[in-house]
C-alpha cells in the first residue's frame, strides 16, 4: 500500500477526470445498497444517478453527494433521491391498496387522476392505464402470470402515463 492510497476517493483523486460540469441523465433505485458510487469508490449506494460528462467517455452511476458536487447542485440531486424513496415505499404498499371490481369483474384502482386496470388476458393478467381527463389510455402488451405481478405492472403504468400521457 503506498503512503496517501487513505486519502484517494475514486476518481475523486484521479488526474483528467471532470470534478464539475456533469449532468445526470437518468436515475434508478437499485431496491438495496448493492454497488459502490462509481465516483467516490466508497459509499455504497441504492440509489443510482447516472452521470454523463462531454469530456468523459461513458457514464457514471453515483450517489446523492458524489452527485451534488459533480453538478453543483445541493437541491437537484437530493429531490431526485426523495421521489425515488417515495416512489418506492408507495410500490411496496402498492398491491396490497383496495382494489375495486369493475362491472366486467375487471381489478381497477383510481389514484393521481388515473384510472388502472388489471384485467385477465388469457391464462394470465394485464393492465391498461386511462388518464381521466383526457381519455388518453394505453393498453400493456405483456401477460403476467400472476395478479400481483400485474399490478405492480400498473404501478409502473402509472410512472410512465404521468410523463407521456
Amino acid at each position: 500500500m503506498d503512503r496517501d492510497s487513505h486519502t484517494r476517493r475514486g476518481k475523486w483523486s484521479e488526474a483528467g477526470v471532470p470534478k464539475k460540469g456533469w449532468t445526470c441523465v437518468g436515475f434508478e433505485d437499485l431496491e438495496e445498497p448493492s454497488q459502490l458510487c462509481e465516483m467516490c469508490d466508497s459509499a455504497e449506494i441504492r440509489y443510482a444517478h447516472i452521470m454523463e460528462h462531454p469530456d468523459y467517455p461513458g457514464s457514471l452511476q453515483v450517489g446523492c453527494v458524489c452527485a451534488e458536487h459533480m453538478e453543483e447542485d445541493y437541491k437537484r440531486p437530493r429531490e431526485r433521491e426523495k421521489r425515488l424513496r417515495n416512489s418506492a415505499r408507495r410500490r411496496a404498499a402498492w398491491p396490497s391498496r383496495k382494489w375495486r371490481t369493475s362491472r366486467q369483474g375487471n381489478l381497477y384502482i383510481n389514484t393521481d387522476g388515473f384510472n388502472l386496470t388489471v384485467y385477465r388476458a388469457g391464462a394470465g393478467w394485464s393492465v391498461r392505464v386511462l388518464r381521466r381527463a383526457s381519455g388518453a389510455v394505453q393498453a400493456g402488451s405483456k401477460v403476467y402470470s400472476a395478479e400481483t405481478d400485474a399490478k405492480l405492472a400498473a404501478f409502473n403504468a402509472l410512472l410512465w402515463a404521468k410523463d407521456h400521457l
